[in-house]
């Protein structure tokens, strides 16, 4: 098997919590401090110039300021880029049409700041993978008060070893609610299995479907967004009935319906890697939407609707795609973006392209050769084939196949699995 060296993220629970909670709270409050510190920065530069700082610039601004040395400086940096990527995010919302989306604000609860996660690069860590422990440098305002860093064992998985793995690059101290866990971002070589195959499939990423698959050799699959749309409909009327849009209670419910988004796009990714080995596919070809949310003409944001601004650009397609490329690697699969760009106007199989096709939601009919397909099936197989033209060995009526009459697979909440549509419903 071929070696390749990837990013991987394991949690570790600290076995002296109580030695060390207070100096890591301190770290936290910190860190928050400095956010808040930074958010009024960020809001005083855009009322004056209306101009967003981006990193580089707000880690200019502010580091003379006297909360910048609360945190090692490196520690500080991140803060100041988590804060700079928020309002960057919050930005490209705006300018897409999501008028809903609000900008990052100040981490506060009543009078207490909460404890925010504090990260430490190559500098501000020093790692003892001999006797489970490392230690976290301290910002020279603390240093002044208590030692010069703190001293955290820990305990990983058993099947996590940090002394055999590549690099550690980042240690990363996170409050979970009821006390501080670590977190090592590593480079890990892994043993990557061989190519399944040298087929390709093509997913596009949508609204009512999250994932459309066209696979070359002649089937298609869709993945609606049922579970997802139903969390979010049960979280928002919950959230709705909290008098208190900053209390406990409305950050438990966010936080479980991020948990629930995270596993679905974790367990999608994998189920979509593992039926790419089962078809012998060694390219996945993934649509980029980036490049349709602007009108060629003017420059602008294009306007969807209202319902359609929020779904389009609320959905983490970036996310997923990530998640869907490192369970690739492990398999030796190959992930490509292309353009979905008038993927959604084209058919499939004679390539005319035009507006009128597309008759109503689901359903893509040519008017030239006649082919009936499931619209979002068709515009995977658009995208599969910027990279690979169809197999010749493919039946010639495709329309009345796999194109019109994909396989759907839901998310099985009992089982926290995907299933076919019909063992799910049973």
């Amino acid at each position: 098997m071929a070696k390749q060296v990837v990013t991987r993220t394991y949690t570790a629970s600290i076995r002296n919590q109580s030695r060390v909670s207070d100096d890591l709270d301190a770290l936290g409050f910190a860190a928050s401090k400095l956010w808040n510190v930074g958010r009024w920065t960020c809001s005083r530069i855009w009322g004056e110039i209306g101009h967003i700082p981006n990193h580089t610039e707000l880690t200019a601004y502010l580091k003379t300021h006297e909360r910048y040395d609360d945190l090692h400086s490196q520690s500080s940096q991140r803060v100041l880029q988590e804060l700079a990527e928020a309002f960057r995010g919050w930005y490209g919302k705006r300018r897409n049409g999501d008028m809903r989306a609000n900008p990052p604000g100040y981490r506060k609860h009543g009078d207490e700041h909460p404890r925010s996660t504090v990260t430490f690069k190559a500098a501000g860590f020093k790692l003892d993978t001999q006797y489970n422990r490392v230690r976290l440098s301290q910002g020279e305002n603390l240093k002044n008060y208590w030692s010069d860093f703190i001293l955290c064992t820990f305990h990983t998985r058993p099947d996590v070893d940090l002394s055999t793995v590549e690099t550690v690059q980042q240690v990363k101290a996170v409050w979970t609610g009821d006390e501080w866990e670590l977190r090592f971002v590593c480079k890990v070589e892994i043993e990557a299995s061989e190519s399944p195959g040298e087929k390709t499939v093509g997913v596009d990423l949508g609204i009512k479907n999250f994932a459309a698959l066209a696979y070359e050799d002649g089937h298609s699959e869709l993945y609606p967004l049922n579970c997802l749309k139903q969390d979010d409909y049960y979280f928002s009327k919950r959230i709705a009935r909290c008098d208190d849009s900053n209390s406990e209670q409305v950050t438990r419910l966010n936080h479980k319906k991020s948990a629930r988004r995270t596993h679905y796009f974790h367990t999608l990714s994998k189920h979509i890697v593992e039926r790419c080995v089962e078809e012998g596919v060694g390219t996945i070809v993934v649509g980029n939407l980036s490049d349709i949310r602007v009108d060629e003409e003017t420059n602008e944001a294009k306007n969807w609707g209202r319902h359609g601004n929020l779904d389009l650009h609320s959905w983490a397609f970036d996310r997923f795609r990530k998640l869907l490329t490192y369970k690739s690697e492990t398999e030796d699969i190959t992930v490509e973006q292309e353009s979905e760009r008038d993927t959604s106007k084209s058919c499939s199989c004679c390539g005319r392209k035009r507006d009128g096709n597309r008759v109503e939601r689901g359903l893509y009919v040519c008017d030239t050769c006649g082919t009936v397909a499931n619209a979002d099936v068709n515009g995977a197989e658009n995208i599969r084939q910027k990279v690979s033209l169809s197999s010749p060995n493919l039946s010639v009526n495709r329309s009345n196949g796999w194109l019109a009459q994909p396989s759907t697979f839901l998310f099985d909440k009992e089982t926290g699995a995907f299933a076919p549509e019909e063992r799910v419903r049973s």
